[in-house]
């Protein structure tokens, strides 16, 4: 592991929506013999689950190749391993399918990301510091907008992510009105366009911008728009539904800011505290195949994917598009994608630029476990 995709990759799952509390081996499984290029990778993954994590599970795209491997359990009571074809929470993995939609409305020339977020959502930002005349659509996705993170405010970390909290108000549905509100009543993290900062709330906004620009749901129009032209039959945007489809496994958190101390069973849960930040399910071979095809330019057109890839400087070891994280690995590839984390869930996709090479994996425990690791294995191992 090294100190550069850590921070590239595992900063943005530390910053999604478990960020705000959260950052033996039972048995491994694989699809293919130990002799198929991928053994570095099989590697990490068992290192993942001797760190802690109960299980682990990846699925790896090249050329026209496909290969899947898992490690430890997806049910510490049963025992029972995890499946290549588990469906998982993606958490922050959601912000590139709805900066898809976005770029996907401007290329219809229904609206354009220089808009202003007033234009679209009036006075919802405003106040505080707040003004939404200066705050475009662009610095929605690229998290240049200022707006405070509502998952970094103590009292809904302590009120959904705690264990006291979360066990009380796991069912809870939660309007997106209720989460800008939340980050509105802090003051701006900057002046619109002067940093970078990453923040659900602008995820949020984006989706109640498509909302309004096209009359139906965020998540309906991901599917019209997404999942069902890719045919991504394990993806799905839950709302406010509590479970998660199966084939899936079950999902861990110790619900507390250390790693030591009692483990729960978080796997229902009300997503609708993510809302279009980060609420949808998916499995490592759908984002295989939704990036992929992203990155090749099936889903937008030339200069909307040159937005989407236009990216800005983080301060950290990595750049950020629209929706969109990219990263150099030691060995000089440069990967793009999105990490997402949720409680009991870390997620991890990513593909070359060309979009021949790409790997999807997830950890069922949100506490420990070097997914860096297993992306730097994959993509420069042996």
């Amino acid at each position: 592991m090294t100190a550069r995709i850590r921070t590239a990759l595992g900063t943005a799952t530390a910053v999604a929506l478990t960020a705000a509390l959260t950052a033996g081996l039972a048995g491994t499984a694989t699809a293919a013999p130990a002799t198929d290029g991928h053994d570095a990778t099989r590697r990490a993954l068992r290192a993942a689950v001797e760190d802690g994590v109960p299980g682990a599970v990846a699925t790896a795209r090249d050329g026209h190749a496909t290969w899947s491997a898992t490690a430890g359990v997806g049910d510490l009571r049963t025992g029972e391993p995890r499946s290549a074809q588990d469906r998982y929470r993606v958490g922050s993995i959601t912000k590139t399918f709805v900066a898809t939609v976005l770029l996907q409305l401007e290329a219809e020339g229904r609206l354009s990301l220089d808009d202003t977020v007033e234009k679209w959502l009036p006075g919802l930002v405003r106040g505080n510091g707040y003004d939404g005349t200066r705050i475009t659509l662009r610095q929605l996705l690229n998290h240049t907008s200022g707006i405070s993170n509502y998952t970094a405010d103590k009292e809904f970390a302590r009120t959904y992510f705690a264990a006291d909290g979360f066990l009380r108000h796991r069912y809870d549905t939660v309007p997106p009105e209720r989460l800008v509100a939340v980050a509105l009543s802090h003051r701006p993290d900057f002046e619109p366009g002067a940093s970078w900062n990453y923040s659900n709330t602008n995820y949020v906004l984006a989706g109640l911008v498509v909302e309004k620009a096209t009359g139906r749901p965020w998540g309906e129009e991901v599917r019209r728009r997404v999942i069902d032209p890719l045919h991504l039959r394990a993806t799905s945007v839950p709302g406010a539904r509590a479970t998660v489809p199966g084939p899936s496994s079950r999902a861990y958190s110790k619900l507390a800011e250390t790693a030591t101390g009692p483990t729960y069973d978080v796997t229902k849960l009300n997503p609708s505290i993510a809302a279009a930040a980060g609420e949808m399910i998916s499995s490592s071979a759908d984002l295989n195949r939704f990036y992929t095809a992203l990155l090749r330019g099936r889903l937008l057109p030339p200069a909307q994917l040159a937005e989407m890839t236009d990216t800005v400087k983080t301060g950290e070891a990595f750049d950020y598009g629209l929706g969109l994280i990219k990263s150099e690995l030691d060995c000089g590839v440069t990967v793009w994608g999105h990490s997402g984390g949720i409680h009991g869930s870390s997620s991890e996709a990513v593909t070359t630029r060309d979009g021949r090479h790409a790997l999807a994996l997830n950890f069922n425990g949100d506490w420990s476990g070097d997914s860096g690791a297993v992306i730097e294995a994959e993509f420069c191992g042996s």
